[in-house]
């Protein structure tokens, strides 16, 4: 069973251990689901919280194997495509939270319904590789990217369930559940990201890429065999990109990390001396029901992992999930600005939400070299950015400290 230590030491060593895997290697059996996950870097549920970055991991794999890396890089721009193109469009995020209360809605007064999206939770369907992937995913708070898109599909085309369940269901177990990431490829499969291009789960395409573990013939009458794309609102205008922040170094600064980007470094590289820092998380904010205890687990962990490397910089208050204590905290420590890496649209951007409403200090939020790159560019299809990879490798070492 695959694990996850929650530390940034485990994800720096997980990355050492497949850079050399990550170029051809990695090219021609990515979409292999197998046991174990040999032919994917698993990386996910760190990137997901920033305890390794993106500039990191690309640059790495970048240096060793140079153009044989582009397979793998693209998948890197895939996740800062979808958080760019999200943080420009914040009202697809609050459309799937509208719609998500909407189904749970229905299952609360449809027998029918709630009986399916009960056994679909619990692996329960009938549908093997389906069970499996379901049960896989409670154990292990993880799922190969390929086994993500034929779960998607089979949950909205086969058995008929509204997509933003499934997508809840994803952010309650996945370790790596991101909001732009996890909402944006349930859309894709339902046809609404790509308007009207859907993905279909096809029997002989799980066949081949499981290694022959699930019959064709067996998923062939239990499989849709269309897979019509879901209705929905055209896509709103992309807002401008958020600005990056600076902050004044002849006040007493506060330094806080969030859940989504667990390395400070590049703070460090910029100049900032910290007084004093802290962490502030949010994972019960990825659903209205009960996240995971793993995911749970795994984000604090990480968090206080964090927070011990911020300790060697500045005196650091405990890991909280309470607004109320960060601001307590900016007060006894006498602070008079406070700098938050910036924190794309999610839960935790809505605790700072709630956080600079109460401060009386300003809120200095510094954007990520990488995410400058990429974000202008997140205005269509994924192909506007992929076409810029090489201007965006340019720009991540200036993530990176010095």
């Amino acid at each position: 069973m695959i694990e996850f230590p929650p530390s940034r030491s485990a994800a720096c060593a997980r990355l050492t251990a497949f850079v050399p895997r990550a170029g051809r290697a990695y090219a021609e059996g990515r979409n292999a689901e197998v046991p174990g996950h040999s032919a994917v870097s698993t990386l996910s549920p760190y990137l997901r919280h920033r305890a390794l970055t993106e500039a990191e991991v690309a640059m790495a794999v970048n240096d060793q194997h140079g153009p044989h890396a582009a397979s793998f890089l693209s998948e890197i721009l895939w996740r800062s495509y979808f958080k760019g193109w999200l943080e420009r469009r914040p009202g697809i995020w609050s459309a799937y939270q509208q719609g998500l209360h909407a189904a749970r809605n229905r299952i609360a007064t449809e027998a029918g319904l709630r009986i399916t999206w009960q056994e679909a939770c619990e692996g329960r369907t009938g549908i093997a590789p389906f069970d499996h992937w379901a049960a896989e995913l409670r154990s292990t708070g993880y799922l190969h990217n390929h086994a993500r898109m034929w779960f998607a599909s089979i949950w909205m085309h086969s058995l008929r369930l509204p997509w933003e369940l499934g997508a809840d269901f994803f952010l309650r177990h996945l370790l790596d559940g991101d909001p732009a990431s996890n909402t944006l490829s349930w859309r894709w499969v339902g046809g609404l990201h790509t308007r009207g291009k859907t993905y279909l789960a096809r029997p002989d395409n799980i066949a081949r890429h499981t290694g022959g573990r699930w019959n064709a013939e067996d998923l062939t009458a239990q499989l849709a065999r269309t897979a019509a794309p879901l209705d929905g609102p055209p896509h709103p205008a992309p807002g401008p990109v958020p600005r990056d922040g600076s902050w004044d170094p002849s006040l007493r600064t506060g330094l806080l990390l969030t859940e989504d980007d667990l390395h400070p470094d590049f703070f460090f590289a910029r100049g900032l001396i910290p007084a004093a820092g802290a962490v502030l998380i949010a994972p019960e904010g990825r659903s209205p029901l009960t996240v995971a205890d793993p995911v749970q687990r795994f984000t604090r962990t990480l968090a206080m992992d964090a927070a011990t490397r911020l300790a060697e910089h500045c005196p650091t208050a405990p890991v909280t999930d309470d607004v109320n204590t960060i601001l307590d905290w900016t007060r006894a420590e006498r602070l008079q600005q406070l700098v938050v890496p910036y924190a794309p649209t999610g839960p935790a951007a809505t605790k700072l939400v709630t956080l600079a409403a109460g401060l009386d200090i300003p809120m200095v939020r510094p954007l990520r070299a990488w995410d400058a790159a990429v974000w202008p560019h997140a205005t269509a299809g994924f192909f506007k950015v992929k076409a810029r990879m090489q201007t965006i490798l340019e720009a991540a070492p200036q993530d990176l400290a010095r």
